[in-house]
């Protein structure tokens, strides 16, 4: 395609006619000519808005888009209404390629029951592969917003699924003839397959009415990386046992495969959570059929402190995640 906006054919025929998920709460979204979006709530709700880019992966980039805005919105307890949507596109894309994105942002909006309001698409010389910002748009009643914050000393801390479950998925898909050098057939598509848990949706809902003080989706840099936003934002130290972390046996071949660091490795789908009582939240996150793991506590103090037997360490600021080492 060439470089510029998206021709009006274009973006009605690939865009639009893939877009089909409405809410009530939206009334103005998507158009041709149409800058904004507006949507209208209730008295006692607030407005809850969060921006991501995928950059690490082509591979099901509409999917994982949609995905990772609708965890973000989930983590501060909120109900996603919407999307817009920034896609920028290389020369090299073609329009049957850039159906195939918005069909998949469609299929993830329809699951996770929001609407693409609007956005903007451009094919641009500056990318090199598909790019897709997303601003998500959600809801919460007044008094139940959470917050990465919130966390206070003695209160626990706990972690859903496992850790890496995203990286994992993405360095499969992307590296496939690779490991299956190393790996069986089986192993490989079990790997790839770990995206199915990437929603943290389930989890959030069930901790918003189950006495959760603080979430945060472990993204970019890791469990390391969240656990150090979640302290620095709360303001707490912490002491956290690193054998109590959970993380499945593919992410730990496919890591030592790359040479990578799991613990450093993108991880949506892996919710990070404080709580007064934390056995309570995972008795409760357990009977939704949702795994969960206490793995440390909330100190006084700034002290972050990784304990693994014997050895005591101290946690570091978020470094550069650890799939782009390997992808």
């Amino acid at each position: 395609m060439k470089i510029g906006k998206l021709p009006e054919s274009v973006l009605k025929r690939s865009v639009f006619k893939q877009i089909h998920t409405r809410r009530p709460e939206v009334v103005l979204g998507a158009g041709v000519g149409e800058d904004c979006a507006a949507i209208k709530l209730a008295e006692d709700e607030t407005l809850v808005m969060s921006t991501d880019p995928i950059t690490g992966t082509a591979k099901d980039i509409g999917t994982l888009a949609i995905q990772i805005t609708v965890n973000d919105l989930a983590s501060a307890g909120a109900e996603p209404v919407g999307v817009l949507l920034t896609v920028l596109l290389p020369e090299s894309v073609e329009e049957p390629e850039l159906r195939a994105m918005m069909a998949q942002v469609e299929e993830a909006c329809a699951k996770a029951k929001i609407q693409v309001m609007g956005g903007h698409t451009e094919v641009t010389a500056v990318v090199n592969q598909p790019v897709i910002s997303v601003c998500g748009v959600g809801k919460v009643k007044d008094g139940c917003l959470i917050s990465t914050g919130g966390a206070r000393p003695g209160m626990d801390i706990l972690v859903t699924k496992w850790i890496g479950i995203e990286g994992t998925s993405i360095i499969a898909k992307e590296k496939e003839t690779e490991l299956k050098t190393k790996f069986s057939v089986p192993f490989v598509e079990k790997a790839k397959a770990l995206d199915a848990y990437i929603s943290v949706q389930s989890e959030a809902a069930v901790a918003v009415k189950s006495g959760v003080s603080a979430m945060h989706d472990v993204t970019e840099g890791g469990i390391f990386g969240a656990l150090w936003e979640m302290a620095e934002a709360s303001g707490v130290g912490l002491e956290i046992d690193l054998k109590k972390i959970p993380v499945r046996q593919e992410t730990i071949e496919v890591c030592e495969f790359f040479g990578i660091n799991p613990y450093q490795l993108i991880s949506s789908g892996c919710m990070l959570m404080a709580a007064e009582d934390g056995n309570l939240l995972v008795r409760e996150l357990e009977k939704a059929g949702i795994p969960a793991t206490i793995i440390g506590k909330a100190t006084a103090g700034n002290d972050r402190v990784l304990l693994n037997e014997e050895e005591r360490r101290f946690l570091e600021p978020p470094k550069a995640d650890e799939l782009y080492k390997a992808i």
